[in-house]
């Protein structure tokens, strides 16, 4: 069964929203990304998600805190047919991506900048056929436990958007958000673990790229791990 807890509305569970001061060309940049991909929460989602993209595509994926976009647009190139959203409050995370973007903006993405359970509660239900969560922040202190972005009350918020056989992957190079994780899916009644051996959730992801934090993770010492949970029921 899932997790009971107080109803309470959406927490911050980023940290910083800025670093370096941007560049003119990277906030050039930004401001024409998100002027046309830019998702308008006051507006009411549509019937079918698909309809939120410019391009027809079959299904929709969520990645939610992309960091630079690197493994986000590695997506949006592997599958033309499926619309993605990516979630990214860090305003040099999404500059960094809409630099990266080559040509016309992509017409099966769409961007949000801000709190990403915001979003959540704005999607319909079983609209989602994958959430991607990769290398958040691990709030390695107790006392910020809270602020880890996997609890309870967003396993529901994930288990409501996400349709049936829809999966959602969890990476990170922090063994006690790991486990963290684990723990949390598996008292979750809407999540199944989908790990055949020991070695699968050290496997990357087929078609991964790599992220600049994996890398540095590899640097220090630190083994990676992948995680993939299945939505189960209806």
């Amino acid at each position: 069964m899932a997790e009971e807890h107080p109803e309470r509305s959406t927490e911050a569970f980023f940290g910083r929203r800025r670093g370096k001061r941007l560049r003119p060309q990277q906030n050039e940049a930004l401001n024409t990304a998100l002027s046309r991909l830019k998702i308008d929460l006051t507006s009411r989602p549509p019937a079918r998600l698909e309809e939120l993209f410019p391009a027809a595509v079959k299904n929709v994926r969520l990645e939610i805190g992309f960091g630079g976009g690197e493994h986000l647009l590695n997506e949006v190139s592997r599958y033309p047919d499926t619309g993605f959203i990516g979630v990214e409050p860090f305003v040099n995370g999404m500059a960094k991506l809409a630099s990266a973007i080559e040509g016309e903006l992509p017409q099966t993405l769409r961007l949000y900048d801000d709190d990403a359970t915001q979003l959540l509660d704005w999607l319909p239900e079983n609209a989602i056929s994958g959430i991607d969560l990769l290398y958040p922040d691990p709030w390695p202190k107790k006392k910020h436990w809270k602020r880890r972005f996997v609890s309870a009350v967003n396993l529901d918020r994930f288990a409501r958007v996400m349709k049936p056989g829809a999966r959602f992957r969890f990476a990170s190079d922090i063994d006690t958000y790991v486990n963290w994780t684990l723990q949390h899916c598996r008292r979750h009644d809407a999540f199944e673990w989908q790990a055949q051996s020991a070695e699968d959730w050290h496997t990357p992801y087929e078609g991964w790229p790599g992220t600049r934090y994996e890398a540095k993770a590899i640097r220090e010492g630190r083994r990676p791990a992948y995680l993939t949970f299945v939505r189960i029921g209806s």
